[in-house]
């Protein structure tokens, strides 16, 4: 490998990976690295790619192997697990030009457009920020065209059952940020009870799904309905309490500790942070099908895997958050076909 100002600009021919006691994983390859905590990602029309960095508060291009800065986003406060997080690209992006980026402030978190290059405009702000955690920052737009976003309780479980607080939540809005109509609730909040959902994905039938960690115990896969209530911080996993919704399936927060998730070939593609591995788990017609996990301990902890237009998974790794153990080549992104 070629490495030009800390990226890679050429790369190995694609290999397949095998684990001591798994079969061989998906063909991958390395499309950048030495980045700072690569967070949010998305494509724009032109194939390229747009990603943000937590701890540098920088939004960064990839086009054909070379990373590019974009601009720094001001205002950015990268303590614990806040920073610059979740990016979006308007499904409108040819005729608008922007994408849409999470991010905390000394006094909160808050969802902007950005024309990039130009200075952010903030549409939502006064979310609740963590001192250090559960911060949420995963956004998405949905197929009715409508942003979503994953809040977390910022460290205090109360917030997550008051509708009237933003935290603990997934919010759902116009590209103005403005409450979305027919949200439950005439305010931002589409469901409500969660801990800190930081995945948000959709099959093509429409159905959507979140990836939600949890505390000590379990960690969640939940299909998201209006209006519902999930649970925390009563139930952590699955409690068959009629009041709020079960998830669909859970995971040993030593296996999981669940990040961004992905729909890619009729499955989800769900990153785990503290588990090291990528979890696939099947979509079926009446939910979802039992999970199996790709490249375990093979990149360290991963953090958001995206589809790409050119029919590839792309993922990012997240060592260099304080919590992992980094190699020279961290962090990185890397192209795979999911197989």
């Amino acid at each position: 490998m070629k490495f030009h100002r800390g990226v890679v600009v050429a790369v190995a021919a694609m290999a397949a990976l095998t684990v001591a006691g798994l079969p061989a994983q998906a063909a991958t390859s390395v499309v950048a690295s030495q980045l700072a905590v690569p967070w949010g990602l998305g494509f724009l029309p032109d194939g390229s790619a747009v990603f943000t960095e937590r701890t540098t508060a920088k939004i960064k291009s990839l086009r054909n192997g070379t990373v590019t800065d974009v601009q720094t986003v001001p205002g950015v406060t990268p303590d614990g697990e806040g920073g610059l997080l979740g990016l979006a690209v308007s499904p409108k992006y040819a005729q608008d030009r922007s994408v849409f980026i999470y991010y905390t402030t000394r006094s909160d978190n808050r969802i902007a457009r950005v024309v990039l290059g130009q200075p952010p405009v903030p549409i939502v702000t006064g979310i609740p920020r963590g001192t250090q955690i559960h911060n949420g920052g995963r956004l998405a737009f949905g197929p009715d065209g409508l942003l979503y976003a994953g809040t977390g309780d910022a460290g205090n479980s109360s917030n997550a059952q008051n509708r009237n607080s933003l935290a603990g939540k997934i919010l759902r809005m116009t590209p103005d940020g403005k409450p979305a109509p027919g949200n439950p609730f005439n305010s931002l909040v589409y469901t409500y009870g969660h801990r800190n959902p930081q995945g948000l994905t959709w099959t093509p039938d429409g159905r959507m799904f979140s990836a939600e960690l949890g505390q000590n115990t379990w960690d969640e896969l939940n299909l998201i309905q209006a209006g519902k209530n999930y649970g925390w911080p009563t139930c952590e996993g699955k409690c068959g309490n009629p009041s709020f919704v079960d998830p669909l399936t859970v995971w040993s927060t030593a296996t999981a500790s669940p990040s961004g998730i992905a729909y890619y070939k009729n499955s989800l593609y769900m990153a785990a942070l503290r588990g090291t591995r990528m979890w696939v788990i099947p979509v079926t017609s009446t939910g979802v099908g039992q999970p199996r996990s790709l490249y375990q301990g093979t990149f360290g902890r991963l953090r958001t895997p995206v589809a790409g237009p050119d029919g590839n998974l792309y993922f990012t790794t997240s060592n260099r958050d304080g919590r992992g153990s980094p190699v020279a080549a961290d962090d990185r992104i890397i192209r795979s076909d999911g197989s």
